[in-house]
């Protein structure tokens, strides 16, 4: 048994396809298909069922694919641990962010960060907060900034963070003359939110349950007003400038519209204002905590997450 053939059988697990686990680990389909028969007969259980055109992992295989999971992650922490003592700032720097912050945070975090670690390269990647988490699992990302809550075994989280929910309008719609809004007064408009599987829409209903019941169904009419769903925040900016409705945004993204004059304007919510903890989280096996401090420390002095906008 062999860190290459885990590899290889953690690949395939991932992938269910030889063709394209082969060509993830750079072999051929016969190389990578002879490693996983090998490694079978060595432990005599079957750890892929294979049919014509399908490869589904067995129960006991998918045991055996954690374990070899976690086997991997161990051993790729050997190089860093040599490097323990030595300069934590000078290797590179694989972090992750959700949609709904990367965007807004990324443009003032990366260059706070290049000034305080110029030597460390880093590597981003934007997606789903269910990617993030398995992409952060298995050892592809080294931190992910997340909004809470967010657990994950064996990984830390750190807030970095508090950030309050507006509601973004044309300056010319009737709720602009208010100087709060409050969330059902939103159910007297057209909505538009983010679609199904945006971690960041859960938030907007959890924090405003009297939006539950009119986006239950999705695209459709309710009392004469619209729900619409976009598929990222950028889409639903255009689609409140060109005046199909209003939406709820975070505050970062709310500050940056980009539209000149005074085409677009934000309003607090009135009482409480409905709000996320934006948090890094990070495997607690992760051997360069100067990284982790220089990443907090650059996010603390971000100039967008300390200015408040004009409203």
């Amino acid at each position: 048994m062999t860190l290459t053939e885990l590899r290889y059988i953690v690949t395939l697990a991932r992938e269910k396809h030889f063709g394209r686990a082969a060509e993830r680990c750079h072999v051929s389909q016969p190389t990578l298909s002879v490693a996983v028969r090998k490694l079978e007969d060595e432990l005599g259980i079957a750890i892929f069922e294979r049919s014509k055109g399908s490869i589904q992992v067995t129960d006991i295989g998918r045991q055996i694919v954690d374990q070899s999971q976690r086997v991997l992650d161990q051993a790729g922490l050997i190089p860093d641990l040599a490097q323990h003592g030595k300069n934590q700032l000078n290797s590179p720097l694989k972090l992750g962010a959700i949609y709904t912050v990367g965007p807004y945070l990324f443009p003032y975090l990366l260059p706070a960060l290049r000034e305080a670690a110029p030597e460390m390269s880093l590597f981003i990647e934007e997606n789903y907060t269910g990617v993030l988490r398995q992409r952060l699992r298995q050892s592809e990302l080294d931190a992910i900034i997340v909004a809470l809550p967010f657990a994950e075994p064996e990984v830390v989280t750190k807030a970095l963070y508090e950030e309050p929910f507006v509601v973004l309008m044309r300056e010319d719609h009737p709720l602009a003359r208010a100087e709060t809004v409050n969330s059902k007064d939103l159910l007297q408009h057209n909505l538009l939110l983010l679609g199904p599987g945006h971690c960041f829409r859960d938030q907007v209903l959890a924090n405003c349950p009297e939006l539950v019941e009119a986006v239950s169904f999705g695209n459709h009419q309710r009392e004469g007003h619209l729900v619409t769903e976009g598929s990222s925040l950028e889409t639903i900016r255009h689609m409140v400038a060109s005046g199909l409705g209003v939406t709820v945004l975070p505050l970062s993204a709310a500050r940056s519209h980009g539209y000149e004059g005074s085409m677009l304007t934000v309003r607090p919510f009135s009482g409480p204002a409905p709000s996320r903890t934006v948090a890094l989280a990070w495997r607690v096996t992760f051997p360069r905590p100067k990284a982790i401090d220089a990443l907090t420390d650059a996010a603390a002095h971000c100039p967008v997450l300390q200015q408040q906008p004009q409203l």
